[in-house]
């Protein structure tokens, strides 16, 4: 059996927007509408934690003797 291949944020959102559209047209049978709801939900959950990751993963310094540090901005 193939593995299921994680999306990419990218890819993620453009499936939750489609699942928006499709729901803002109204003409979803009900137990469709809560599936794809529910996928949806999940869709926005992954796109969350990508999101907090790449925050994380980008607000941290290396400096030349390898220590890491958090970024801040001087004004």
């Amino acid at each position: 059996m193939a593995e299921k291949k994680e999306l990419s944020f990218e890819e993620s959102l453009e499936q939750l927007e489609e699942i928006v559209k499709k729901l803002e047209v109204g003409d979803v049978p009900l137990d469709d509408a809560i599936q794809e709801f529910n996928r949806a939900m999940k869709l926005a959950k992954t796109c969350d934690e990508k999101l907090k990751n790449a925050e994380e993963a980008i607000s941290k310094l290396v400096k030349d003797n390898g220590e890491v540090v958090d970024f801040q901005v001087e004004e």
